[in-house]
């Protein structure tokens, strides 16, 4: 793309979304590689430095020699938030678009990527107000904080988990700090900044779920609970959003003596089909997608004529 029989073209990324183990990376790098392009990862625990085997973040040497940005940009004791990534990534397409590349934005987690293609805004935090809404949840859990929520603003508790602790207290905050519904914060979703080509992947249900066992049974034959072993001497244990992602949540319990490690993989499949759940959901509200089905013989074929057909090229 840039130049198309003598003529100059916009350049206009594209972005390879869906549930986990649909098989994005594959493909993210197929259309890099066709394109001209560098990938923008938009998986919220592949930006942690050394959690690799959980993310089943890809490995240098598969990655065909093509440029990757928001990978391994954060220690395991940081907080990743939105609004950083919102900032860092969006300099990362821009600068790409520059040098006359086309970003590949691939990743599965929802909000990120709605905060990087939509104009997603975040109100002010008070880290006073946070401390004491965290300690209620600690006291007295997410289902009692959940029903708050649900008193004051209902639209929130509809969209918000009642286990999704970490977005409860959130809204809770957000709500007493500017006594406006947390919904008043969503994103106002039209054109994809950047005109982005959103292209959503994902495969019947039974055969994602084989892949889910196949690829978590991988993780733990191949060294996750090492992986997990050697974070914790990094400050696992002390980050807020790292260890809890799934994979390394369980097998910190089980190193705590809570459960075997048969267990933790038993858990971490369970819990990996659950938020594929919710990210065919959150993805699957949104009418801007083109669906394509990752098991599709022609899969890449299709997905470079979707973006051949919105770039006019």
């Amino acid at each position: 793309m840039g130049l198309v029989s003598g003529r100059e073209t916009s350049i206009r990324p594209v972005a390879v979304v869906g549930p986990t183990a649909s098989g994005k990376s594959e493909l993210g790098l197929t259309l890099a590689a066709e394109l001209g392009g560098e990938i923008v990862n938009v998986d919220a625990m592949q930006l942690y430095r050394g959690m690799d085997v959980g993310t089943a973040k890809l490995p240098v040497a598969e990655r065909r020699g093509i440029v990757h940005h928001q990978l391994d940009v954060l220690e395991v004791t940081a907080t990743a938030t939105v609004a950083s990534f919102q900032a860092s990534a969006r300099a990362d397409v821009e600068s790409i678009m520059e040098r006359g590349r086309v970003p590949v934005l691939v990743g599965g987690s929802g909000l990120y990527v709605q905060a990087l293609v939509d104009d997603l805004a975040f109100p002010a935090t008070d880290a006073a107000v946070r401390a004491r809404r965290e300690a209620e949840l600690a006291e007295r859990g997410t289902l009692a904080m959940h029903d708050e929520l649900r008193r004051v603003d209902p639209a929130a508790a509809e969209a918000i988990l009642p286990t999704d602790g970490r977005r409860i207290v959130r809204a809770l905050e957000v709500v007493e700090l500017t006594g406006l519904p947390f919904s008043a914060s969503a994103p106002k979703v039209g054109e994809p900044r950047w005109g982005t080509i959103l292209l959503g992947l994902d495969r019947d249900t039974e055969e994602l779920d084989s892949r889910i066992v196949a690829r978590t049974a991988q993780m733990f034959d191949h060294g996750l609970q090492a992986e997990v072993e050697a974070l914790v001497g990094a400050g696992l244990r002390d980050g807020v959003t790292a260890r809890r992602a799934l994979g390394y949540a369980q097998v910190l319990a089980a190193l705590d003596g809570e459960y075997d490690m048969a267990t933790a993989q038993e858990l971490t499949t369970i819990g990996t089909r659950r938020f594929v759940r919710r990210q065919r959901s959150w993805f699957g509200r949104d009418k801007r997608m083109t669906w394509l089905d990752a098991a599709d013989t022609d899969l890449a074929d299709r997905a470079l004529q979707v973006v051949t057909e919105r770039t006019g090229s």
